[in-house]
């Protein structure tokens, strides 16, 4: 057999976050004879002689991918990016597929890509807002002409796809779906797993709160904690104790735990940073708390049902994420007060694993790795 067809995937950087992990997901999956993955991401130490690995780093070269690195996108070094980019498909081009993860530069990298030689470039969609301010107006300018720019443009969900591509992104034939694929098994519902978390944890006969999500503004961590608040105060009152568990990692950690002590829960919020073995904590929940103000389709929401945990998110993402009658939508415009309510409501259930649900929802990580095999093979997405 010759060598495998190498793939380049485009991304902010290799950290512990939803688009990562899930491309991350599909590698483990591909055949690896046929298929070889290669990032490049980018660094705010861009040209440093030493610098901090990202989460996924080592285990994308132990997997045989090659890591790359561009300086990070400000805005008023577009000449000097241009130019970054341009130098690195001239010396790297040998790519059957390019597919950009960064929709935010990817009306530049993408063109530039294709002069180079590369025969398919398609840009992925997995957002369906962006920041506010300045930046997020920025974003919006830039794709722009992605429609136009790219061969495919694909999105893990409709909302996505338009937020991304426009509103005329799903009449048009370069348009295609690719689910955010969970390998659900490995978050199959798990008694004894749970019992053994629980006691690491020291949580006791507490009810567990738990959310999966980097510090950003698209997962609203400041309404949630007004939320766990409310909650807390109720369940005192009660004799009751509960815990909100935080997993992820990002510029607004510490805002969150100052916001925890005004709060006066700081003793029974903790910040558990990345953990890359996230099923076995999915396992200590009681309940899945997710108030985004956007997002794509969140694959946590996913690993959430196929642990068997109730899940109460935000009515601003989308439906289709919405897989078992475990989901609840709810409007962020209600206020904490309802949501606690809500939540408390929700904390008392039979939970069961949920894998074949997940599997049979097209949420499978394997049947869409074999789905995107073909297409790097063919250049030809179905």
């Amino acid at each position: 057999m010759g060598e495998p067809v190498r793939v380049l995937h485009v991304l902010g950087g290799l950290s512990l976050g939803g688009a990562e992990s899930r491309v991350m997901d599909l590698y483990r999956c591909m055949d690896r004879d046929k298929i070889q993955f290669d990032f490049l991401i980018h660094r705010r130490d861009f040209g440093a002689a030493v610098y901090q690995k990202h989460f996924y780093e080592q285990e994308v070269e132990a997997l045989g991918g090659k890591v790359y690195a561009l300086p990070k996108f400000m805005g008023y070094n577009y000449v000097a990016y241009r130019r970054a980019v341009r130098a690195f498909f001239r010396e790297h081009h040998a790519y059957k597929v390019v597919q950009g993860h960064m929709t935010s530069t990817a009306a530049i990298y993408l063109p530039e890509a294709r002069a180079a030689g590369v025969p398919v470039v398609c840009a992925h969609a997995r957002s369906a807002g962006v920041d506010k301010g300045l930046k997020g107006i920025m974003t919006k300018l830039l794709r722009l002409s992605l429609l136009k720019r790219a061969d495919y443009c694909l999105a893990c969900s409709k909302e996505a796809g338009e937020a991304v591509f426009g509103a005329k992104w799903s009449a048009s034939p370069k348009a295609r779906l690719v689910p955010n694929a969970i390998d659900a098994e490995r978050f199959r519902y798990d008694v004894s797993l749970r019992e053994k978390m629980r006691a690491e944890l020291s949580l006791g006969d507490s009810y567990v709160i738990g959310h999966v999500g980097r510090f950003h503004y698209s997962k609203n961590h400041e309404f949630l904690l007004e939320i766990f608040a409310r909650v807390h105060q109720h369940m005192e009152k009660e004799g009751k104790r509960c815990k909100l568990l935080l997993l992820g990692e990002g510029d607004g950690m510490e805002v969150a735990k100052t916001q925890a002590v005004g709060l006066g829960v700081e003793q029974d919020v903790m910040f558990l940073g990345n953990r890359k073995d996230v099923e076995a904590y999915y396992q200590a929940f009681d309940l899945f708390l997710f108030p985004s103000r956007f997002e794509g389709l969140p694959g946590t929401v996913v690993e959430a049902q196929a642990a068997g945990l109730r899940c109460i998110i935000s009515d601003r993402i989308t439906t289709e994420v919405g897989i078992s009658e475990l989901v609840s939508f709810h409007s962020l415009e209600d206020g904490a007060d309802q949501w606690a309510r809500e939540v408390e409501n929700s904390l008392v259930y039979e939970r069961r694993e949920r894998c074949e649900e997940v599997r049979m929802a097209g949420f499978d990580v394997r049947a869409q790795a074999r789905r995107l095999e073909e297409f790097y093979l063919t250049g030809t997405l179905v």
